[in-house]
C-alpha cells in the first residue's frame, strides 16, 4: 500500500539586511573586472601577451615579431603594464617586457579553450 506524502510549507527566508559598504565594495569589484575584460578587447594587445607567454621580449623585438612600428608597440604596453597584465626589468640599457604573472597566462589559454570548444 502507497505510502501518502506529506505536504511541506516552504517557509520564506528572512530577508537579510545588506551592508552598504559590502555592496558598494562588489560594485568596485565587478567595474575592475570589466575593465580588465576590456583590456583584453584588443587584438593588438592579445598579439603582444601572446609574443610574451614564450619569454621577455624588448619592444624592438615585439614590433619585429608582430610587424608594427615600436611606438605602437609601446603604446600598448604602457596600457598592458597599467592593468598589471605585464611587467619590465631593467637588462642594461634594454628594458624587457614579460607577463606579470601566471594568471595571465591562465586567462589567455583558458580563453583559447573556450573558443576552441565553439
Amino acid at each position: 500500500m502507497p505510502r501518502a506524502v506529506k505536504k511541506t510549507t516552504e517557509t520564506k527566508k528572512p530577508k537579510v539586511e545588506k551592508n552598504p559598504v559590502a555592496v558598494k565594495k562588489k560594485e568596485e569589484v565587478l567595474y575592475d573586472l570589466a575593465d580588465l575584460f576590456k583590456v583584453f578587447g584588443d587584438s593588438t594587445r592579445i598579439r603582444i601577451l601572446y609574443a610574451l607567454m614564450d619569454g621577455s621580449l624588448c619592444v624592438g623585438d615585439l614590433a619585429a615579431e608582430l610587424e608594427m612600428n615600436q611606438s605602437a608597440v609601446s603604446h600598448q604596453l604602457k596600457i598592458l603594464k597599467q592593468n598589471k597584465l605585464v611587467k619590465n626589468t631593467r637588462a642594461g640599457k634594454t628594458i624587457l617586457y614579460e607577463l606579470a604573472d601566471g594568471h595571465v597566462k591562465s586567462i589567455l589559454e583558458i580563453g583559447q579553450e573556450h573558443i576552441e570548444e565553439l
